[in-house]
């Protein structure tokens, strides 16, 4: 207990003491800290962050990050984009969400508000809070086990039609397993041992694995593998050997027979087994579990049909295919969020399951798949400009040997195969603030004090 008190009030008077330095940082602090909390609570964060660096703003001498200016890019991309956009209404709703875009790129290329130190201390204080967090939602969950006996409240999410799961469906597990698998990283990539370390990276790894998003869990696994074998220190004693042996892993979990015939099985066979989670709950024993065949060839479906993650992602695919075969949007897109009255024809034309009183449709998802839905709604210049922000920071990351950078860049790029994460505004502001802190670049001089 002496020691716990000791570490909070030593990061206490670490914050006093930089916020007295530049009172922005503060309010930096609280902002990054509520990404997971209600998006009130963290915009008003963010408007006090803005003022803070208004009134406060003294210029300062650091390098000019280009990598900084295709966020505002796409963002000027989703205004324009109203005035061809076949939904102006959901159109107008959209952009305001997405306002981050513009208002963190600039907050770093024109006020250039935090030194490289305090950027450091901005992703170590996050991290901190993902720890309150995870152990908030443990103690919750072994709290509703003993009043409810249902083993749920420790996996996943909740749905719409009750609160069981380890965290609330408006978090959603597999955005959440992001925001705790970056934390994890950060911790694992510090040289510092003690007790509490490994307890807390201990604890972050139980919990990205309760958090059951399987393509999440598959990535978080190959991270460790590769830092493991090449970033860590003792990796760097071995790296000839250590290259063999994760070729040799690899290779193992790629081609071994029986792996293999499982993937087989699932693109031929009608399993309920799937990669990707399911977006919406099975609700009846018989219904026909759509295999990724099927999903991708057959004419008509039936209201029974069931499609697990991966084969609803085929068909997302599938649609999205004819939909820039039937549709002019190579170049412009239908507009921001107006992709879904035609996804919802097209749902009606398959003759997918349309929902009922308890769960919504099929007709009604979007593409599960950023990379997808901003070429539907942007266009192509939409999808390069997200493209070429995925490069340039996984880029960065790797010339600056950075691990946390770099597990950040690739958590987002196959994070964006699987979900349209920036179709939240949750997952804007993460993405938008984590990559303007990451590709910020600072003199060379505060450089070499970290």
């Amino acid at each position: 207990m002496d020691n716990i008190y000791s570490f909070l009030k030593n990061l206490w008077e670490e914050i006093n003491r930089e916020s007295k330095k530049n009172i922005s940082f503060f309010f930096a602090i609280l902002f990054v800290i509520t990404i997971p909390l209600s998006l009130g609570i963290n915009n008003i964060c963010l408007v006090l962050l803005l003022i803070t660096l208004v009134v406060e703003h003294k210029k300062a001498s650091r390098l000019f990050s280009k990598s900084l200016i295709y966020p505002i890019v796409l963002f000027v991309i989703m205004c324009f984009s109203y005035l061809w956009s076949i939904d102006q209404l959901e159109t107008l709703k959209a952009i305001p969400k997405s306002v981050v875009l513009v208002l963190l790129p600039l907050v770093f290329l024109l006020f250039n508000p935090f030194s490289a130190i305090q950027i450091e201390k901005v992703k170590q204080y996050y991290s901190y809070a993902i720890v309150v967090y995870v152990l908030y939602f443990l103690l919750r969950a072994i709290i509703r086990f003993v009043l409810l006996k249902d083993s749920r409240v420790f996996y996943y999410h909740g749905d719409y039609n009750d609160d069981f799961g380890l965290v609330p469906k408006v978090l959603n597990a597999i955005h959440f397993s992001v925001f705790v698998s970056l934390a994890y990283f950060y911790f694992i990539t510090k040289d510092y041992k003690s007790v509490m370390r490994k307890m807390v990276i201990s604890i972050l790894f139980l919990f990205i694995i309760l958090l059951s998003s399987k393509n999440i869990i598959l990535v978080f696994l190959v991270l460790n593998l590769v830092y493991f074998f090449f970033y860590s220190k003792a990796a760097n004693k071995m790296r000839i050997r250590n290259l063999i042996l994760l070729v040799a892993v690899m290779g193992m979990i790629l081609f071994f027979g029986k792996i293999k015939q499982r993937f087989q099985e699932e693109f031929k066979t009608n399993t309920k087994r799937s990669i990707a989670h399911n977006v919406l709950e099975k609700t009846a024993n018989d219904v026909h579990y759509v295999s990724i065949k099927e999903a991708w060839t057959n004419e008509k479906f039936t209201p029974n049909d069931f499609f697990p993650g991966t084969a609803f992602r085929v068909y997302q695919i599938r649609v999205f295919l004819e939909l820039l075969k039937e549709e002019p949007i190579f170049w412009k897109g239908f507009g921001l969020n107006a992709s879904y009255p035609k996804l919802e024809e097209k749902g009606k034309s398959y003759n997918v399951f349309l929902g009922d009183e308890k769960n919504e449709g099929y007709q009604k998802k979007n593409f599960h798949n950023q990379y997808l839905q901003i070429f539907s709604e942007l266009g192509i210049l939409g999808l390069v400009c997200l493209l070429v922000m995925v490069v340039i920071s996984l880029k960065k990351g790797i010339i600056n040997k950075d691990f946390v950078h770099i597990a950040f860049s690739i958590l987002m790029i196959s994070l964006f195969l699987t979900e349209s994460f920036l179709s939240r505004q949750r997952g804007i502001v993460f993405f938008t603030l984590f990559y303007c802190l990451f590709n910020t670049n600072t003199t060379v001089k505060e450089n070499n004090k970290l």
